[in-house]
């Protein structure tokens, strides 16, 4: 490559460089170019871009501004580029601007991406009003937007709610020699919707169709989207059907708000109906639309049926999801099929799925319902050996249920044990240790615990004070009992019911 005092062939070594870069040994490349400059050889702006790129690239954005302030040639619009990109892509926005400033001076102007990507920048940080003002800038230096650029600002224009503003800037794109397309349309479209302003929206989309400019699936799955969340699943039927004269085939994005919105009509069996009309037009549901099916199912108490939908999807060429399963088995618990709930849950793991901290509080909690607390207390030691944290709701669950069982004192030292994840125990979770120390007769501790609940923050709630007066009461204190619950209830703390009853039981 060189010969001792002869000047490197830059081609060479630029060549060497980029291979350099390539392999993501930058700091090889940075020597090469090192060499370079101080052979005195005559390196142009593409050999510095090589190395600046990488640096950008690489995450190494003070390397790459310090590669640019130390070029031996001037940059060209290329090199401002890499790093104008790599600024805003890091939210370097003011950084940015700074060398944005620089090229300008230089009179090197940046492209439109780099004008586009600049204005998106702007957008996010600093609003769509300053963006607009670079916009207005870039214009005056003679960078030509293009439709891309003016979805951006569109899209700043909605995200700030302006919809108003973005339909007024939409109309002025001719002006500018700007066709809008149908992204433009949509961005809006789908803010429309989102505002409630559903006349709106559809007199958007006869002007996309008066202008020639075609609405595509996304357009009409925005539209029948929000349909089915207002409840118009008629109007939503009628968007659908409307999809095959533009020319377009329904997908399971279009189906899956219909069958949800059927199912939250309680309309399973309609569901049903247009899950078959959907896979007579060639379009085949997807994990979500089984999803759907199988919690309305879940829902109305045919679980059974939800099952055979569940064993059948892998045949369907559909793989049953987590939720798929966290969801069947929900259902079966709280039919009270706790077996098959426990089965169900062993052929997920057996199959391959890892059971979630939602898996693991729905099989928990419906096994304490009904007693099982050995079987939940296992399953909580296996959550806990693969590394699953407990949170608020596994506390719940088990306090309470354990408690329910008689085992007060097991429940207790849960609770200290939960206390070390951070875990703040709420009303329900002091409550249930107090009912099951004064079902034990052990009131004086659960007055402790009524003393730490209210230390740590916990505002006690009427079923609290109830909790302790009935203990009191239960080991005989009837008159102390109903002292104390007239006491509460001048504080309105309390029912009159309870001091009706606290009352009969002194007699």
């Amino acid at each position: 490559m060189t010969n001792k005092g002869k000047i490197p062939d830059v081609v060479a070594c630029t060549a060497l460089i980029r291979e350099f870069c390539k392999i993501g040994r930058t700091k090889n490349a940075t020597r090469i170019m090192g060499i370079l400059e101080e052979s005195g050889a005559v390196i142009d702006a593409n050999s510095y871009n090589v190395l600046i790129n990488a640096y950008c690239k690489s995450g190494e954005i003070e390397e790459a501004l310090r590669v640019l302030d130390h070029t031996s040639v001037a940059p060209n619009a290329a090199t401002y580029d890499a790093v104008l990109c790599s600024l805003c892509d890091r939210g370097k926005l003011k950084q940015a601007m700074q060398v944005l400033d620089r090229q300008l001076q230089s009179k090197c102007y940046p492209d439109v991406v780099t004008c586009t990507v600049l204005i998106d920048a702007t957008c996010k940080e600093s609003g769509v009003g300053q963006a607009m003002k670079l916009f207005n800038e870039m214009r005056g230096k003679g960078c030509k937007p293009d439709v891309v650029t003016y979805n951006v600002l569109i899209k700043g224009f909605c995200k700030e709610g302006r919809l108003d503003e973005a339909i007024i800037f939409l109309k002025k794109l001719p002006s500018y020699g700007c066709q809008s397309d149908v992204i433009s349309h949509n961005m809006i479209l789908r803010s429309l919707c989102s505002g409630g302003r559903w006349m709106d929206a559809m007199k958007l989309l006869a002007t996309m169709l008066r202008k020639g400019c075609f609405p595509s699936v996304v357009t009409f799955n925005i539209l029948i989207n929000f349909l089915c969340q207002k409840g118009l699943l008629g109007k939503a039927l009628n968007v659908l059907e409307m999809m095959p004269k533009h020319g377009h085939t329904p997908n399971s994005r279009s189906f899956n708000p219909l069958i949800q919105g059927f199912c939250n009509r309680k309309g399973i069996d309609r569901a049903i109906e247009h899950l078959e009309i959907m896979v007579s037009r060639g379009c085949y549901p997807d994990i979500v639309t089984y999803n759907i099916l199988l919690t309305a199912l879940c829902k109305d108490g045919k679980v059974d049926d939800a099952v055979v939908i569940l064993s059948q999807l892998s045949s369907k060429g559909c793989s049953p999801s987590l939720i798929s399963y966290n969801t069947v088995i929900d259902g079966l618990l709280k039919v009270g099929k706790t077996e098959c709930a426990v089965e169900l849950f062993e052929e997920m793991c057996r199959k391959g799925l890892e059971a979630d901290i939602i898996t693991y509080n729905i099989i928990i909690n419906g096994l304490l319902k009904v007693g099982k607390a050995e079987l939940a207390v296992e399953l909580l030691e296996e959550m806990c050996y693969k590394g699953l944290k407990p949170d608020l709701i596994t506390c719940t669950s088990v306090v309470g249920g354990l408690s329910r069982e008689g085992k007060v004192h097991e429940a207790i030292k849960f609770f200290h044990y939960l206390k070390g994840f951070g875990i703040k125990p709420n009303a329900f979770i002091y409550n249930s240790i107090m009912m099951g120390l004064c079902k034990a007769q052990q009131t004086s501790l659960a007055i402790d615990f009524l003393v730490d609940m209210v230390a740590n923050g916990c505002k006690p709630t009427e079923a609290s004070y109830t909790t302790l007066i009935k203990g009191i009461t239960y080991e005989g204190l009837a008159e102390e009992a109903s002292k104390l619950s007239n006491e509460l209830y001048s504080r309105g703390l309390v029912k009159k019911s309870l001091i009706v009853k606290v009352s009969q039981d002194v007699e």
